[in-house]
């Protein structure tokens, strides 16, 4: 067990991270606990404590493996930073432990969280007789002479810390189990799950392969070297690829880590002795991130988030509530959408997408039309290129070319939506300004035909003339609001 993040785990951990905040670790108790485990070791959580109950330290007391209490009432076995009280490293338990005294962790030759009389939460299922925590928080499982038979280097969760090899075998998972990254033969790709049965990589960076070059047929792997980069590396002498930090070569007085955050990105930090200082990100531009403005909205560089449909107000991160599924339900109101048009719209991940080459727009949203797992369709009348998402729409870029196009399916009512590029300019206003123009000229209307029979009951006669220039000028009035 152990060797995957479930959903579940992921799930706990999301939950885990708002909660550490509110978590006080007492550092003087890490000091008093244990530096090894022997067979017939057991733990139970202790009632009294609010936030940490150190069980293993290292020989430095940085590091403490222990039951840190989540919500309360949960518990996650989990391996922290004791200054920063920031865990590094989360048991893949298949369902959240209570913080009760039926919960256990024990050791019999394998480490084991456990509810007796319901159920094993998570166990390293190894035959050792010791467990031990080095100075780098790798918690282990040592035989009789010292070899190590388990290790939670192999099994991180969404964080990787300095000089821990990370293989084409594991993976990094945010918190909130959206995005993952992984190796690829030759790059490190960060990779976004928006529905149930597809992913979307988002972020790529080959090897520049300056240094070494890649054998054909051999893995890499990725390390966070103690100078101050992420490597990859093919035999440990020398890197088949560099990203720098901003620290490169520079002595830092704490330990470095690598962390995939809940919003996509992909962040290096080292311990100054009181703070994390960001020292490295893999995307600088918030437009670049794989979401940063939330369903159905756009992001435009410099100016930041606007919702697509140009009238709904950009607010909490959302212009729309969350959507999921496809169109290919057995009928009834889950297939029925509406269709949003938008002008001057891109995918910020384009090159790293798909396409289909097609002669026309009206090919392009036709194709997207038809298919029921098709969400969106973003066509480029140049190049030809037809991208479709087989997910709901997420952010897209806002860009100053009307021969780029965008098909939007929504949930809900049949109905057909078209947005121009009119810059901070929506057809919403366009029609509250074309009704107040139409109400004005009525009343203007009617306004001079109450005058003119009032004249003629006076004896003269004065007709209300024709409206045409009337009209004529209010239209021209609202043409030039557009502008």
């Amino acid at each position: 067990m152990g060797e995957r993040i479930t959903p579940s785990t992921i799930q706990f951990l999301f939950i885990l991270t708002a909660s550490i905040f509110h978590s006080i670790i007492t550092p003087s108790l890490v000091g008093a606990t244990a530096q090894e485990l022997l067979k017939g070791f057991t733990a139970t959580p202790d009632p009294s404590i609010s936030s940490f109950q150190p069980i293993l330290s290292d020989s430095t007391g940085n590091f403490s493996l222990g039951f840190l209490r989540v919500n309360r009432t949960q518990l996650a076995l989990t391996v922290i930073h004791v200054p920063s009280s920031e865990p590094l490293w989360l048991a893949a338990t298949a369902s959240s432990a209570r913080w009760s005294e039926p919960t256990k962790l024990s050791f019999n030759g394998s480490l084991v969280l456990s509810d007796p009389h319901t159920r094993l939460f998570w166990s390293t299922s190894t035959s050792g007789d010791r467990v031990f925590l080095s100075n780098t928080s790798n918690l282990q499982i040592l035989d009789d002479s010292r070899s190590v038979l388990w290790q939670s280097f192999n099994y991180p969760t969404n964080t990787l810390v300095e000089n821990q090899n990370f293989t084409a075998q594991m993976q990094l998972a945010s918190s909130n189990g959206v995005y993952q990254m992984r190796l690829g033969d030759t790059f490190i790709g960060l990779y976004a799950k928006f529905n149930r049965d597809s992913e979307q990589i988002y972020w790529k960076h080959k090897a520049l392969q300056a240094k070494a070059n890649i054998v054909v047929g051999l893995p890499i792997y990725a390390r966070v070297n103690s100078e101050g980069f992420l490597g990859m590396y093919q035999f440990e002498e020398t890197p088949v690829d560099v990203q720098s930090f901003s620290s490169f070569q520079i002595q830092v007085p704490g330990i470095r880590l690598l962390r995939l955050e809940q919003d996509g990105n992909l962040k290096g930090y080292f311990w100054n002795g009181s703070n994390w200082v960001l020292d490295y990100q893999a995307i600088s531009e918030q437009c670049q991130l794989p979401e940063p403005c939330g369903l159905y909205s756009l992001c435009q560089p410099g100016k930041g988030c606007s919702c697509l449909d140009n009238q709904t107000a950009y607010s909490s991160s959302e212009c729309r509530q969350s959507e999921s599924g496809d169109f290919c339900g057995g009928g009834g109101s889950q297939n029925k959408f509406s269709i949003l048009r938008r002008k001057g719209v891109e995918l910020p991940h384009k090159d790293l997408m798909g396409y289909e080459k097609m002669a026309s727009l009206d090919q392009c949203e036709r194709s997207c039309e038809m298919n029921c797992s098709c969400w969106s369709a973003v066509y480029n009348n140049v190049s030809g290129f037809c991208y479709k998402l087989d997910y709901p729409t997420r952010t897209l870029l806002a860009v100053d070319d009307d021969t780029k196009s965008g098909y939007f399916k929504e949930k809900g009512a049949e109905r057909k939506r078209e947005v121009g590029f009119v810059p901070g300019f929506g057809l919403l206003g366009g029609a509250i300004l074309v009704t107040v123009g139409f109400f004005v000229f009525m009343g203007y209307r009617f306004w001079k035909t109450r005058r003119a029979i009032h004249r003629f009951d006076e004896g003269t006669v004065i007709s209300p003339g024709p409206y045409k220039d009337l009209a004529s000028a209010s239209f021209r009035s609202i043409e030039l609001s557009n502008r």
